[in-house]
């Protein structure tokens, strides 16, 4: 029978419920391995979100030495984003559905062979091609890690185990550009690029061992249920026609926001068709009561407002050091690093405050997001002289990157608190989902701007850079805007209400 709400209260989420197809959770680990396990799953994180950032600052190298046309080098930046974000979803329910440890072996090992045909990649077809085969293996791997730390730690634990998640989210989009700038000035920018993929496979096998020996196993219930495939296939076919328009430009101008309205259309019929499967007594791919949660819902929309915030600065940011300014690679990456500290920082301390605070560490952090974006799309667009553009946009990008951090890690915590630890992946996929569409919306959205003003200005780079940062602040405010309800309305107890619900759970691994 189809799941009902109360199936999403947390206080059902025991091990071992034998009327739930799908995996349960194994006896509890181990404090130690426990500890270990969540390293193991950190790292993957890490690395997987990492090559979402560190390639952009290579951009230009492999434009040059790939000969790569313009639509060539979007698809080898964003084509990697939207394969992840179509096998986030279907990969969910696998780790569900077979073992999320299974899943997230398969993953590392198709993420490594994939970082060695990046780096031998001799024409742009053949990079292009690779890029979106590894977003394919980052998307099997990234709902497992999220599952996984719904599955070991109990509630009142899962704060702070999801605060180092988010310190490390945040970590990887701000350090990646700093990591490759690093790259390219030890390598040469003729060759340098190959290093930024050869660099991860010493650090892709590196995972593996441990990942093997500790991460808790998952084993079947005694009911099986089928893959439904029909779901996946109509997912992949709407969220791929929301996300092209997004992603893709040139010769799509004119008939590409068909493509949205299309996209659009598909996921009304894949809300259908979730619906007749469950009424059938079938798993669906998502069930749909997951969207019975206010929090979780809220939570993914206020995620993909976020991350197309502040991950759209970076392209701007980056195209105006080098071109505009003329800094190199390296000099460009180290302006955005207070960005990164702050963000990091910020984020373990979220994870530890938000069930003490609750919902208004996402509501602060949305608004100090929005205001350092703001800030810095004021400085830059004010500036004359370069040579001490670190310095000025410090302070503004410390208060974004300190504004992303609290919200990263509290807002999944607060969002996914309620969802029964067998829908742990699956759940995690549709969040991740809406943060790689955000994510895409943000990198059109700021490029857009960007480019359309740097033609208008006949090549004002400060003009350019003021009005792409502002889009990407505007997209910060829509996260404030989304949030703000959520404290109004239900009030600081969500932060007591993701534990107060759920004490009786135990820690599973």
């Amino acid at each position: 029978m189809a799941k009902t709400p109360e199936d999403f209260s947390a206080t059902p989420d025991t091990p071992g419920d034998k009327g739930h197809p799908g995996t349960v959770d194994s006896a509890p680990l181990a404090t130690r391995r426990r500890a270990q396990a969540l390293a193991v799953c950190i790292a993957a994180a890490f690395l997987t979100l990492l090559d979402v950032s560190i390639v952009t600052v290579a951009l230009p190298s492999m434009e040059h030495h790939l000969a790569l046309s313009p639509a060539q080098a979007t698809w080898s930046i964003a084509g990697y984003t939207l394969t992840f974000g179509l096998a986030l979803i279907p990969s969910g329910r696998l780790g569900d559905e077979f073992g999320r440890k299974k899943v997230f072996l398969v993953g590392m090992v198709l993420f490594t062979v994939t970082g060695v045909l990046c780096a031998v990649a001799t024409t742009a077809t053949w990079l292009v091609v690779a890029r979106l085969a590894r977003g394919v293996a980052a998307g099997l791997v990234a709902p497992q890690v999220v599952g996984l730390l719904h599955q070991m730690y109990p509630p009142r634990e899962r704060g702070r185990a999801f605060g180092y998640y988010g310190a490390t989210v945040s970590l990887s989009t701000a350090i990646g550009p700093l990591l490759g700038g690093a790259i390219l000035q030890c390598f040469g920018t003729a060759d340098g690029w190959r290093w930024i993929f050869l660099l991860f496979i010493p650090l892709d096998l590196a995972v593996l061992p441990p990942a093997l020996r500790l991460l808790p196993e998952s084993r079947r219930a005694e009911r099986r249920s089928s893959l439904d495939l029909v779901g996946a296939l109509v997912l992949g076919l709407a969220v791929t026609a929301v996300m092209l328009p997004l992603l893709e430009t040139g010769g799509w101008s004119g008939r590409r926001w068909w493509l949205a309205w299309t996209g659009l259309a598909l996921l009304a019929v894949f809300v259908l068709w979730e619906r007749s499967v469950a009424r059938k007594a079938r798993r669906p791919l998502v069930d749909l009561n997951l969207f019975r949660e206010r929090a979780y819902w809220v939570g993914t929309l206020v995620a993909a407002a976020l991350y197309g915030g502040f991950t759209g600065i970076f392209i701007v940011l980056f195209q105006f050091l080098q071109q505009g300014l003329h800094y190199s690679p390296f000099k460009a990456s180290l302006c955005t690093v207070l960005f990164t500290l702050g963000s990091a920082a910020c984020g373990i301390i979220s994870g530890r405050l938000v069930h003490r605070v609750g919902r208004p560490l996402v509501i602060v952090g949305t608004a100090c997001t929005a205001l350092g974006l703001t800030a810095t799309a004021l400085v830059v667009g004010g500036s004359e002289a370069g040579d001490n553009m670190f310095l000025r946009m410090a302070l503004p990008l410390l208060l974004a990157g300190c504004g992303a951090g609290l919200v990263i890690a509290a807002n999944q915590t607060l969002a996914l608190h309620r969802v029964p630890r067998r829908e742990g992946s699956t759940a995690a996929g549709v969040y991740q989902t809406g943060m790689k569409i955000g994510t895409s919306l943000g990198t059109a959205l700021a490029s857009s701007l960007y480019f359309g003003q740097l033609l208008a200005s006949h090549g004002d780079f400060s003009a350019a850079a003021r009005t792409g940062l502002l889009g990407a602040a505007a997209l910060a405010a829509v996260a404030f805007l989304v949030a703000l309800p959520g404290l109004t309305l239900r009030g600081r107890r969500d932060g007591e209400a993701a534990v107060g619900a759920v004490q009786e759970v135990e820690p599973v691994g």
